[in-house]
């Protein structure tokens, strides 16, 4: 059963959620729903039963020390309730946890419980995946859903993918299925820099959320938090002249295919959200990852069991392109291609 004690009726409620393990390279998605939960000073209302969904032996309990009394940490899902203030307050349920061991269905089934409880009115799943993508240029954004009237009217990609799939997209049908209407945004993270943390990413994947919501969320120190991360990487990246190249190699081929960054709709967004921040006052107060193709895949830049780095794989040179192929090629560099769209929002294909 469960109990709902002590939470307020929710004001047009949106559940946010993110997983720690295959769907969050660079540990980008859970790392946004821990920054809404710090910055809102989130409570926690309820956590799923630990021993219904994990293998303790994948997923380790942690001791740690309470005024010298030994405590226990049980890896499990959490859920906390935070108010967004403004003209227009309204509440976001934040679940964050860590992808579930076993019985899937029994826990997006807990999850919908919850939602409908509460009377959530949309579910927004974070992910992120392994990506050909260059830590030098912007953090590419797909959002996708499994609803066509949903897709029309918040301008986000029908999910087309076909393959491997994690909790976010199983979490993505299960509301599809239940009526509850359910989105997956995903950061598509370099492959070759994968270590967390990657705040760029994180900070990417809340101004999409920003935008798809309407709310100005509190970014902190996350943005210079981005530019470090950046410049950190820029120097590894330099002492490795192979590296270096491969990076050279994927920036032509992300501006060969035209940046959907700089299309007119996201410079007017981009515009929207300054004008927002500009306006909005004060806010409101209270194992390997999934890649583009649906495999695992690991980081370059960190160094091997032996000391020494592992080199990423050189890539051609792309060719310039005419007609369909080259339109064929943006779609898929902008993550909206077949089998390339975070389509069930959980594993990297699905973007």
């Amino acid at each position: 059963m469960i109990e709902l004690e002590g939470v307020p009726e929710l004001i047009d409620p949106v559940m946010v959620a993110a997983f720690e393990g295959w769907n969050d390279a660079g540990d980008a998605a859970s790392t946004a729903v821990a920054h809404l939960d710090r910055e809102w000073k989130g409570e926690v209302f309820a956590a799923l039963d630990a021993e219904d969904y994990y293998d303790f032996q994948v997923n380790r309990p942690t001791v740690w020390l309470d005024g010298g009394v030994r405590k226990i940490t049980w890896p499990t899902t959490r859920l906390s309730v935070v108010r967004v203030g403004g003209e227009k307050p309204r509440d976001l349920v934040l679940v964050r946890g860590i992808e579930p061991s076993m019985r899937w269905r029994s826990f997006c089934n807990e999850l919908l419980g919850f939602a409908h409880e509460l009377g959530v009115e949309l579910v927004v799943i974070l992910g992120a995946l392994l990506g050909d993508t260059p830590h030098t240029r912007p953090v590419p954004i797909s959002g996708t859903t499994s609803d066509p009237d949903l897709a029309q009217r918040m301008d986000l990609e029908e999910t087309k993918y076909e393959g491997p799939t994690g909790i976010v997209g199983i979490l993505q049908e299960a509301c599809t299925h239940a009526g509850v209407p359910a989105v997956s945004l995903w950061a598509a993270v370099p492959h070759y820099v994968s270590q967390p943390p990657n705040p760029k990413a994180t900070l990417a994947l809340l101004n999409r959320l920003e935008d798809l919501i309407d709310v100005r969320i509190p970014l902190g120190e996350l943005a210079e938090d981005a530019r470090a991360w950046q410049v950190g990487v820029d120097q590894l990246a330099a002492e490795d002249s192979e590296v270096a190249e491969y990076v050279q190699t994927l920036e032509e081929a992300r501006d060969t295919a035209e940046l959907p960054e700089a299309s007119g709709e996201a410079i007017a967004r981009e515009f929207e959200r300054y004008l927002r921040r500009r306006d909005g006052g004060q806010p409101g107060q209270p194992g390997g990852h999934a890649t583009a193709d649906g495999s695992d895949s690991t980081a370059y830049l960190r160094d091997g069991p032996g000391g020494g780095r592992t080199r990423p794989p050189k890539a051609p040179k792309p060719e310039p392109e005419t007609g369909a192929e080259a339109e064929t090629d943006r779609d898929t560099d902008a993550g909206t291609g077949p089998g390339t769209g975070p389509d069930d929002g959980d594993s990297p294909p699905e973007e």
